[in-house]
């Protein structure tokens, strides 16, 4: 059986669990249903398929042609107004691709940690990104790669028939649905919480002709899509700095410089996501703190403290704690503590499994003093590595079958994820004691000081948008 679908049946399994966490007391609906191709539509996808070749194509422009600055704010205020849009079957669908993207990235987070390309032990990973890059080569792809990029997305398509075949622009619609859901989080005073922007580069070698279809259907998945050419093969080294240059000219994100360039590759897909998550009620304490790396080793970082009713959960039999921190009224941080740091590991291969969102039943209210590191995570990696470890090394190779990409022979090279984490405190709040209220009950500390994992989760559509080991936050994953 191909690799990408021996895990098909857990995943299926896993998606039940999930739809009954998720969907509480909904009517369950087969979790591919909203997915696939209807009946209806399948004609259609046929004559679309015969005219692939017809499909109107452009040349990227140089990387050096002026580019307008992304403005986050903008794109913000799109996927709050997509979110406000979405009917009861979309938000059916978003949460189906929440849950199949949650399956993926528990299992590449753990590929990930494994790998040994974290910089000292920390990792930072958003399902939501790799998820929503796979299915892009999808919505590129035709037979065979498809059908395999079908299977490692976690859809069944077996009997490779039209109605059971995966719909990309459904999966990228719904992927939009996520995003829009997590930032439409606001406080009473209508301040925005959170903000998530999703920038591609699409950089190929001069001559590529990119296909007009593919890349507006993109935009679903990432509102900017910046289509670029320049030499990739001549100095691979310097054409990773002029891409590097280049997408931090537009996003104004400090990123770290690309892993690299393929030297053979005529094309190069570049997904960035900046995530800043402001905590309500949360003040940056007005002296550094310690973080202790380890036993003997600390560092001096800024922290984020908070005094109130949070939801906790302290699992005495496998030593570890979970706070929940609210984002908004469906959206949170979720923070995993080992009692002790040497159990960091361990914890984190019980955490970050396929029943994660069974915690919630066990999370209760409690009196609370959280303190947490001020956050300003950067990760980046390269998903053809993943593939690799996957077992999956040539699904991207020189043979993919991307026809909906470009009519050339493309080679896809590197395909980098990078993410760049921040967490904040309210603006405008000073730095503050809270102070003990008359008779109120005893706040408990945490004090989240040593390595500890985090998660960031939003209830409507199941989705865990990020997924990171903190060993140091002072250091780049």
């Amino acid at each position: 059986m191909d690799p990408a679908g021996v895990t098909l049946r857990a995943a299926v399994l896993c998606l039940v669990a999930w739809a009954g966490l998720a969907a509480g007391d909904r009517v369950y609906i087969h979790p591919f249903h909203l997915l696939v191709y209807s009946k209806s539509s399948c004609e259609q996808l046929e004559k679309s398929n015969a005219e692939t070749l017809k499909e109107p194509t452009f040349a990227p422009a140089p990387i050096q042609a002026k580019t307008a600055p992304v403005d986050e704010e903008a794109l913000r205020q799109q996927l709050v107004l997509a979110a406000e849009r979405l009917g009861a079957e979309d938000k059916l669908r978003a949460t189906t691709v929440g849950m199949l993207a949650n399956f993926l990235g528990f299992r590449m987070y753990k590929m990930l940690g494994e790998s040994g390309s974290a910089a000292g032990g920390a990792v930072l990973l958003s399902p939501t990104a790799l998820f929503g890059t796979l299915a892009s080569f999808y919505l590129g792809a035709l037979d065979p790669t498809a059908h395999k990029l079908q299977a490692l997305l976690g859809v069944p398509g077996e009997d490779r028939g039209c109605t059971s075949r995966l719909d990309g622009h459904k999966v990228l619609s719904a992927l939009q649905a996520i995003q829009g859901l997590l930032v439409a989080q606001g406080g009473a005073d209508g301040q925005a919480r959170l903000l998530l922007s999703t920038v591609v580069g699409l950089f190929t070698d001069p001559g590529v002709r990119l296909k007009q279809p593919f890349v507006q259907g993109l935009a679903l998945f990432a509102p900017v899509v910046l289509p670029r050419s320049l030499d990739l093969s001549t100095d691979p080294e310097l054409a990773a700095e002029k891409m590097g240059r280049f997408m931090q000219a537009v996003t104004g994100w400090k990123m770290g410089s690309p892993t690299g360039v393929t030297a053979d590759s005529t094309l190069q897909f570049n997904t960035h996501v900046h995530f800043r998550g402001k905590m309500k009620g949360f003040s940056l304490l007005p002296e550094l703190q310690e973080f202790w790396v380890d036993n003997s080793t600390s560092v001096s970082v800024p922290m984020l403290s908070a005094t109130g009713n949070f939801q906790h959960w302290s699992d005495a039999q496998n030593n570890f704690s979970v706070t929940r921190v609210p984002f908004g009224e469906s959206a949170c941080l979720l923070l995993v503590q080992p009692h002790c740091s040497s159990d960091l590991d361990r914890v984190e291969a019980l955490a970050f499994q396929h029943d994660f969102s069974g915690w919630m039943k066990n999370l209760s209210p409690r009196a609370m003093r959280v303190t947490v590191p001020q956050l300003v995570l950067r990760g980046s990696y390269d998903l053809q590595d993943l593939l690799a470890q996957a077992k999956l090394p040539t699904l991207l190779g020189a043979k993919a079958n991307l026809g909906r990409i470009s009519a050339a022979d493309i080679r896809v090279g590197k395909v980098e994820n990078s993410v760049l984490f921040e967490l904040q405190a309210d603006d405008g709040e000073q730095p503050t004691e809270p102070a003990q209220q008359p008779g109120g009950p005893e706040a408990s500390e945490v004090t989240l000081s040593s390595p500890f994992l985090f998660a960031v989760y939003e209830r409507d559509s199941a989705a865990l948008h990020f997924l990171g080991r903190v060993t140091n936050p002072l250091s780049v994953a």
